[in-house]
């Protein structure tokens, strides 16, 4: 996976000129496009779009002073305006590139490099565990694919659930957590921007099918799960718990993110000081 992400990491460096496309990611990673986005802004504490924009506007940067002028350089780097270039360099360096000529003010933003660290006496408990196929049945809605903060998208589809549906999803729930899952898929892939979209559902584990109009189910095939429990603050520590899987565990695991939904849930107990979550990542050894 290192050797992967080292590799897209030189692809992206050599195309910064052109459009880099999602068949791209997934050509070099092995996953799809969505699930090396998420992956990548654990890793790298910034979304995928951020890094190429850095790393466009600091060779821009670059050439500014080498005396290419601000249109050649707008447009070699997929800017459709001088204007628009102007306000995205300002806003990365503080200066427009007109002062960048001027002044020849230096400003650089370095490729990435991703190397795991080990540090001793930390660990992550895990377990993998092969589930069988198995519906959820709740609600759902798109929702913009967001990596970070409040996704007040989802607040308002857990705001929007009745107490009929919840009733109803109660007496369905015959499977393990017997409670709320939290479920992602059906995403948009191709944006270089985080503007796509993908369904998220609220809902209940279940070995039965659906019988309300006013629910929705999906299928989940059967596979290999990484199950990470964790327990405290909420919800620092079951989004502390997503990073590391991404971030750490993943990366020298011998196994490769399964193109199948996240699921998370969470224990609540009206204290939000020591909560118990679970994140279920879908895997498969990995082939080369």
């Amino acid at each position: 996976m290192l050797e992967s992400l080292n590799r897209l990491m030189d692809h992206i460096d050599q195309h910064l000129t052109e459009d880099i496309t999602s068949e791209d990611i997934t050509r070099i990673v092995g996953v799809s496009d969505y699930h090396f986005r998420r992956m990548f802004s654990y890793m790298a504490g910034m979304t995928l779009n951020e890094y190429i924009r850095n790393r466009r506007l600091s060779e821009a940067n670059k050439d500014l002073i080498h005396g290419k002028s601000v249109t050649d350089v707008a447009y070699t780097y997929g800017y459709q305006s001088v204007d628009g270039f102007s306000r995205a360099f300002r806003d990365w360096c503080g200066f427009l590139p007109s002062e960048v000529i001027k002044n020849k003010i230096q400003k650089s933003f370095p490729k990435f490099t991703f190397f795991i660290d080990i540090k001793g006496g930390i660990s992550m408990e895990f377990k993998l565990e092969h589930k069988p196929s198995f519906n959820v049945v709740g609600v759902s809605k798109r929702v913009p694919i967001q990596f970070e903060g409040v996704n007040h998208a989802i607040v308002e589809l857990a705001q929007s659930i009745t107490e009929q549906q919840r009733s109803e999803m109660h007496q369905l729930a015959d499977l393990y957590p017997h409670q709320v899952l939290n479920v992602s898929y059906d995403f948009d892939e191709g944006y270089l921007d985080e503007t796509g979209s993908l369904t998220h559902m609220i809902g209940f584990a279940t070995t039965q099918d659906n019988p309300y109009e006013d629910l929705e189910q999906i299928t989940i095939e059967s596979n290999l799960w990484a199950v990470f429990p964790n327990t405290g603050p909420f919800p620092e520590t079951l989004q502390e718990t997503m990073a590391k899987t991404y971030a750490e565990w993943l990366p020298t695991s011998g196994y490769e993110l399964a193109d199948l939904p996240s699921i998370s849930f969470t224990k609540h107990d009206g204290s939000s000081d020591n909560v118990y979550s679970e994140v279920w990542v879908a895997v498969k050894e990995r082939t080369s």
